[in-house]
């Protein structure tokens, strides 16, 4: 399967779908596919990392197949595992039908078969034969360790099973990892990647990016609200507003019939875009807002 024809159809289609990308995501986005190689997404939180991997897929009709990865995450969980009670049950059904006589050969070829394994994202991305794009979002949250994991998945496209072997990808996926910087990753799992970084897009572009989604929104409302956000990203918050946020304020104000993005209606929306009350207190601060 071709991704994309060239990085200008890659700019056109995630466009249809409502994912304005700028010449360098086109770019890498095309190469991924055309090289087969995993791209490793990188930026602060809700620039729109995530949201790439899900325009791919929808710009592709391929699905989407998602590993969300936090601290602890295991094999288990990123992998496979075996489905120990059936595995169980069938052993006790099996010695109480041999009346004890069956080999642990016998039982051991019986239980580690398909029937009882348990698919997670990597394999379940791997054995697909459908068009698929695997999500590895937020990686920098797991333990180093778990990279090791990722390793052979994204240099071989294959996983192997101990007591099945090796399972290889028949359709390679489009594999995008995703990242927060809040830790190094390993030059091992960058190495195996293509690298795009994610910043929060200049005011023309988020003015486009608000539009798009909100069109019922004013224009003159429309720039007050990008301003007003960038000037909030210049503050030291623990969250700076984010992509999805402003699309978000954006519908807000169109739900409440704002046509004037004044300092009353920014102090009586400012929840939909800041989430923690020592944010609240400084915007209100350093913006001048009166509370009512």
């Amino acid at each position: 399967m071709t991704w994309f024809a060239s990085p200008a159809d890659a700019s056109t289609r995630l466009h249809d779908v409502g994912y304005l990308a700028d010449p360098a995501t086109s770019t890498t986005s095309f190469l991924a596919g055309a090289l087969e190689k995993p791209l490793l997404v990188e930026g602060p939180a809700g620039v729109g990392k995530t949201e790439l991997a899900k325009a791919v897929a929808r710009a592709t009709g391929a699905d989407l197949v998602r590993l969300q990865c936090y601290e602890g995450l295991d094999e288990a969980r990123a992998l496979y595992e075996w489905n120990y009670k059936k595995q169980l049950l069938r052993i006790q059904a099996s010695h109480t039908q041999s009346g004890g006589d069956e080999t642990w050969d016998q039982t051991h070829d019986d239980i580690f078969t398909e029937e009882f394994l348990l698919t997670r994202p990597l394999l379940t991305a791997i054995r697909r034969e459908e068009p698929t794009v695997l999500l590895i979002d937020e990686v920098d949250k797991t333990d180093i360790e778990v990279e090791g994991l990722l390793l052979e998945v994204l240099s071989d496209f294959q996983v192997t099973i101990p007591e099945l072997g090796t399972v290889s990808a028949v359709r390679r996926p489009f594999v995008v990892l995703t990242s927060n910087a809040s830790r190094e990753l390993s030059e091992a799992v960058k190495r195996r990647c293509l690298y795009l970084h994610l910043d929060y897009p200049d005011a023309e572009r988020e003015r486009e990016i608000v539009a798009s989604q909100v069109p019922g929104l004013d224009d003159q409302v429309t720039r007050q609200l990008v301003a007003t956000i960038a000037r909030l990203r210049e503050l030291e918050l623990k969250k700076a507003p984010s992509i999805a946020e402003s699309v978000d304020w954006a519908r807000t104000l169109v739900a409440l019939e704002i046509g004037d993005l004044d300092d009353t209606a920014i102090a009586d929306t400012l929840g939909v875009i800041l989430k923690h009350r020592s944010d609240h207190d400084r915007a209100v601060k350093e913006l001048k807002l009166v509370r009512r």
